[in-house]
């Protein structure tokens, strides 16, 4: 049955020491909030006179973050930066992220604040770095647990390994084929996950908890947790054997009727999809020229239509930053926010609290993105946890695969680590199978840069295990696969069409696939046909190709459905094998892997 629950009384405890052994005099972040910066918005006019904190109104101060994966080091090159726009219009980037620093912010952030929730929306396991993914996430579960998270949607990432194994990361356990890691056993979360729309086939019910209730002395916030529906389309179908995932908004809805039959009337949304704001800098006013039209995606029909009875959405899954206010059906402004990814973010709103009512005053409603800068003590428990977890991986995780001469980044239409992925699994692929042809990697596989500095003691440019697992994570194998000339084609048009349309998905390719992409163009049109060629001949619409790509694809995943239709199979190695074997056999500590040029595709703007 949905819970209610006194918002963990015993690690309130906890928290509390630990805010008395912070340095005194930190300005909080709710105080910050007050203030009109860019990347902040307020949902309306303010409130008006009232005793915040004492009488009818009580401010509540809600910290958020989404999209973690397992991030708990700072994360690399790019994927540990974020853009900042400055008072005269230029950007500049800031270093961000790593949870010792994640978790220092929080704290400070909750200092003075005697209503506190922190929430999140998904995806806070699954595409991690070795430290975590090694562990099958029990060291994120266990940082999060020492964030004191109180409450979380699933995120699609959330079933990489299943339902049976997310079960595990909220009720504890050891692993089953892995076992303990350490002497002690595994507790699991001691925040719920919530999964209002993910319902087991059998039994019509949701496989966790739809809902969640926060309390202290009389305030009450109701939290209903949904994943994005399309969740299947991403993830592999082993991962969502047995489940269905319903309408994000349609859920919502439901159980905001739910809960406003039990009395609460203050609800917050977790929902893991997202939007698209015009800009990449965290502090982008996407309420300019007007309330939320500096945004658009999923998120933004979602929101036009979740019941007004909703008073914020926390959301995520597209990776990006935004505090925008939207309208919800009655034209009302309502707050919808989401802090980038990898814990570079988090997001600080103040909920103002009518007692009378038992309902969020939402033209009060004002929040914030704040950067998770490393110019802050490292928090000595997070400290702790990575190293004890660092001294498991370090046989594994720091043994040498390859040599690059510079940076090769994973960020682009096309992108440099693209092309060195794809080239792996052409390679690999024609170790199987002399006749491959070609290679195609899906780009959201494709988790991180290489970056050439050193992070630990390995020498720069040095590739280890560590690194490659944290740019490809998912043990997909390789698999081969025949498809006709058309079928080719066709497989290259869904990048720009069908569930891809909105959001292409520009597959990666390997070395003598060539096209031209002309962004001018709408739909499908877009990949020009009469540009396809493999070694300069143009592809034969009748004759048979061998195609290498990762399972993933292999069974249609990420909207591509023809890649779900190939003939003659075969399974070779892991993705990461493949990218392993192909860095050591291509290059060394004298002759290290140059950065491709990510030429292959030829794009028209």
């Amino acid at each position: 049955m949905p819970a209610t629950s006194p918002a963990h009384p015993e690690r309130r405890k906890r928290r509390t020491n630990r805010f008395l052994a912070l340095t005194a005099g930190v300005v909080t972040v709710g105080a910050l909030a007050a203030a009109a910066l860019p990347g902040s918005a307020s949902a309306g006019e303010d409130h008006g006179k009232g005793d915040h904190g004492h009488g009818r109104y009580q401010d509540v101060q809600l910290l958020s973050f989404n999209d973690l994966h397992g991030n708990l080091e700072p994360p690399a090159g790019s994927s540990g930066r974020v853009t900042e726009k400055q008072p005269d219009g230029t950007t500049k980037t800031i270093d961000a992220g790593g949870v010792e620093y994640l978790a220092t912010h929080l704290r400070q952030a909750r200092e003075g604040e005697k209503y506190s929730i922190t929430a999140a929306g998904g995806d806070m396991v699954g595409a991690s770095p070795l430290i975590s993914g090694l562990f099958h996430d029990e060291p994120t579960i266990e940082a999060l647990n020492k964030l004191d998270l109180d409450v979380t949607s699933v995120g699609n990432h959330e079933f990489d390994e299943g339902a049976k194994e997310l079960g595990r990361l909220q009720k504890g356990g050891c692993h089953p084929k892995d076992g303990c890691y350490t002497d002690e056993e595994f507790e699991g979360a001691d925040f719920p996950y919530l999964a209002a729309n993910v319902l087991d086939e059998k039994t019509r019910k949701p496989i966790l908890k739809p809902y969640w209730v926060w309390k202290k002395n009389g305030v009450k916030v109701g939290f209903i947790g949904v994943t994005l529906e399309g969740t299947p389309d991403i993830v592999s179908a082993e991962g969502v054997k047995g489940l269905s995932f319903k309408d994000e908004t349609e859920t919502i809805n439901k159980y905001a009727k739910v809960l406003q039959k039990q009395g609460v009337k203050s609800i917050v949304a977790l929902i893991h999809e997202g939007g698209f704001p015009a800009s990449t800098s965290y502090n982008y006013d996407c309420d300019s020229p007007g309330a939320g039209d500096g945004i658009s995606g999923p998120i933004v029909d979602i929101a036009k239509n979740v019941t007004p009875q909703v008073d914020a959405l926390v959301t995520g899954h597209t990776h990006n930053a935004y505090v925008c206010s939207i309208a919800d059906p009655a034209g009302k402004p309502r707050m919808v926010t989401s802090a980038a990814s990898f814990g570079r973010l988090y997001t600080d709103t103040t909920l103002t609290y009518d007692r009378r009512t038992g309902d969020i005053a939402r033209t009060a409603v004002k929040s914030a993105n704040r950067v998770v800068t490393r110019d802050v003590p490292k928090a000595p428990d997070m400290t702790e946890l990575i190293g004890k977890w660092n001294t498991l991986a370090a046989p594994i995780g720091n043994r040498p695969i390859g040599w690059i001469s510079g940076d090769i980044g994973n960020t682009g239409t096309e992108s440099p680590l693209g092309d060195l992925i794809a080239d792996a699994q052409l390679a690999h692929g024609r170790q199987l199978d002399p006749e491959t042809d070609l290679a195609l990697m899906n780009p959201g596989g494709i988790r991180a840069p290489l970056t050439y500095a050193a992070k630990g003691a390995e020498g720069d440019g040095v590739v280890t295990y560590a690194e490659g697992f944290t740019v490809q994570p998912f043990a997909n194998t390789v698999n081969l696969q025949d498809f006709t000339g058309a079928q080719v084609i066709q497989a290259l048009k869904e990048q720009v069409s069908g569930p891809n349309a909105a959001a292409p998905k520009i597959l990666q390719v390997s070395s003598g696939l060539t096209y031209t992409l002309d962004l001018t163009k709408s739909g499908a049109d877009r990949v020009v046909t009469d540009s396809i060629k493999l070694n300069g001949a143009a592809i034969d619409p009748a004759a048979t190709y061998r195609v290498a790509t990762n399972s993933f694809l292999a069974g249609g995943g990420d909207g591509f459905p023809t890649l779900g239709q190939g003939t003659n199979d075969v399974v070779g190695a892991d993705d990461l094998t493949a990218l392993e074997q192909y860095l050591t056999a291509n290059s060394s500590a004298g002759s290290p892997i140059a950065p491709p040029k990510a030429d292959r595709i030829t794009i028209v703007k």
